[in-house]
């Protein structure tokens, strides 16, 4: 049932003595008097502004709230103040409306998660299921998820974006349709084809084949999605080339790619571009066993997540047991420990993000 035009929303609290709580409200948080009554003893007045409207009702059986003011110019509302107390009990909290990316110290562990454990599938957003890939998340540095959409079909998406340090989506199996700002019509990402979404694009998720899977990387781990109710996607071609906090939208198709050596002998790769569309913040490569027996290695990146594609190898990573890993598999290797691949299958791929994405490689004897 579609609701009439002009319903108000209103916030009850209540108040003890009105005259102490209408200054507070109408000079210290800037807010508009609306509505006040009975005239020879004023009890009940209504307020509005900043996007919310409370009424203040002598002797109301409510508790007196908490109210949060976003803003990006915290210092022209009560004086600069960041938390303050009405007189009638109500807690007032300012706090940026922007919301910021705040990267937190990477916790650096060795960690290994295989599908065959049975992680769980949790139900997220879109009724999209979520596999966890790193359940510490590095202390909260990164996530990365195996999303899959059973059914396929319309995806129920809106217009988004999330305020992150840097996101990937790479389409492990099927396709997916995604609408991207400035980016022009419909991209149909196909098994292999990645994109990066910066920070701040406007996108949306149109449709998925059937058993569609993706991974999903997230830079930090906790980061905040908001809905774009004014934007109507497609946008037009744009500006393809725009720029967002510094990186551009980079759309890697893996059909025609080049394979080149890999940093590890024993395996080619072909790079998406993602090193140069977000300027060294995070590297995307796709590695493939190319025979041989790859020698041990140490790295120097913050950050090194693998997702094992196709086939399967043995990890063997300094001070641990050797660890047996298929498709489906997830690894990280932490800054500095010595690892080396081997009992590859000829079909072996993995999926390897490097951050930062100019990370340096030692070979070892």
């Amino acid at each position: 049932m579609r609701l009439p035009d002009d319903v108000l929303a209103e916030f009850l609290l209540p108040t003890r003595e009105l005259r102490d709580d209408l200054p507070f409200f109408t000079k210290v948080l800037g807010m508009r008097l609306e509505t006040i009554f009975p005239a020879d003893d004023p009890s009940v007045a209504s307020f509005s502004g900043h996007g919310v409207r409370v009424r203040l009702e002598r002797g109301a059986d409510v508790p007196p709230g908490h109210l949060r003011l976003l803003t990006d110019a915290p210092d022209s509302i009560a004086e600069g103040q960041r938390e303050l107390t009405a007189p009638n009990g109500t807690k007032i909290e300012i706090l940026p409306r922007s919301p910021r990316v705040d990267q937190p110290k990477t916790q650096h562990e060795f960690a290994v998660r295989r599908l065959a454990d049975e992680a769980p599938w949790v139900i997220g957003r879109a009724g999209m299921h979520y596999r966890d890939l790193i359940p510490s998340r590095l202390g909260g540095s990164i996530i990365a998820s195996h999303i899959r959409i059973p059914d396929g079909g319309p995806v129920p998406d809106m217009v988004h974006y999330h305020t992150v340090g840097f996101q990937l989506i790479y389409c492990y199996r099927g396709w997916v349709d995604v609408l991207y700002e400035d980016q022009g019509d419909v991209i149909r990402l196909h098994a292999g084809d990645c994109v990066t979404q910066p920070p701040g694009i406007r996108h949306r998720v149109v449709e998925a084949s059937p058993s569609i899977e993706v991974i999903e990387i997230g830079v930090p781990a906790e980061h905040v999605t908001t809905i774009d109710h004014e934007m109507t996607l497609p946008n037009g071609k744009g500006d393809p080339a725009r720029e967002w906090e510094g990186q551009t939208f980079v759309h890697h198709v893996k059909e025609g790619a080049a394979w080149q050596p890999f940093r590890i002998p024993g395996f080619v790769a072909r790079d998406t571009g993602i090193t140069k569309g977000t300027k060294g913040v995070a590297g995307i490569q796709v590695a493939r066993f190319d025979g041989g027996m790859p020698p041990p290695a140490k790295h120097d990146a913050d950050i090194h997540f693998n997702f094992v594609m196709e086939g399967s190898m043995t990890l063997n990573a300094e001070g641990q047991e050797p660890r047996k890993l298929e498709a489906g598999d997830a690894f990280v290797i932490p800054p500095g420990m010595v690892a080396q691949y081997s009992d590859c299958s000829p079909d072996l791929e993995l999926l390897e993000a490097g951050l930062r994405g100019d990370f340096s490689t030692t070979l070892l004897a």
